[in-house]
């Protein structure tokens, strides 16, 4: 069992598997800096002692996207100058290249940064409540950091229409476009049969077939620079930072009155 305390996320070691729950149930499971650090430490424990991990978050809802209440705080404490999207990304990389095996386990909601966690997997299960969205171009956002990833799984011109659309897809169509591998009404008994399976890789295996793969595909890679810095240029353009605190106080979206 893992020892350390976390605020963000709730850690099981059960080898040679991790699970990993992202739990923020006051704030939609929304995605903050310290929940991104605290996932990378654990993730790089992962990389000596197991050979998959596991990723939750709560039955209505994986993992919402970026914390639009820390935006605003951000935002009224003049600290945007300090808005770094590269932790992410890089938590993302090493999802995508680390020597396991990824798992995203999803029921209810994933938007935005969420569907960044279910594109970085190596495999995502879900059950048939689970809906992929990304809405940031509501705000005058759009998901920069997301893109590598979600293209490389779907490719281009169904993550241009998820983009443009901003509505949420149903499990099962997110099952014909590939964004995930396997749905079911049942998604624990899923899970269980893929883990069945997939302990019987060794970590050395894990690791040589993943470093292979993603030298066949470097493009997360080739296209990380340009991701962080529209990422960056999005996430601190004042006419867009008002949106999202006008939606945080009011709760009323850019067009309406």
């Amino acid at each position: 069992m893992d020892m350390m305390n976390y605020q963000t996320i709730q850690v099981r070691f059960q080898e040679p598997v991790c699970y990993v729950r992202i739990y923020r149930p006051e704030d939609n499971n929304t995605i903050n800096d310290l929940l991104v650090e605290e996932f990378r430490k654990v993730l790089a424990i992962c990389e000596e002692r197991v050979t998959i991990v596991v990723i939750e978050g709560l039955p209505e809802v994986f993992c919402f996207g970026a914390d639009l209440q820390d935006i605003r705080a951000r935002t009224q404490e003049n600290q945007l100058s300090g808005y770094n999207p590269e932790p992410l990304y890089d938590l993302w990389l090493k999802m995508t290249c680390g020597s396991f095996i990824t798992i995203s386990h999803v029921r209810g909601r994933a938007n935005a940064g969420g569907v960044g966690f279910v594109a970085a997997s190596d495999i995502t299960l879900a059950d048939l409540t689970a809906q992929f969205s990304l809405s940031e171009l509501l705000f005058g956002l759009f998901p920069a950091c997301v893109f590598p990833f979600l293209i490389r799984r779907i490719g281009f011109q169904k993550s241009h229409y998820m983009s443009l659309m901003t509505q949420p897809i149903t499990a099962h169509q997110a099952h014909e476009w590939g964004l995930i591998d396997v749905c079911e009404a049942d998604s624990d008994s899923l899970l269980r049969k893929h883990l069945l399976r997939l302990m019987r890789l060794s970590k050395s295996t894990i690791s040589r077939y993943k470093r292979y793969i993603n030298e066949v595909d470097d493009s997360l890679f080739r296209l990380k620079s340009m991701a962080i810095k529209s990422n960056y240029e999005v996430f601190t353009d004042p006419s867009t930072l008002a949106k999202i605190n006008r939606y945080v106080v009011t709760g009323k979206l850019p067009w309406e009155d």
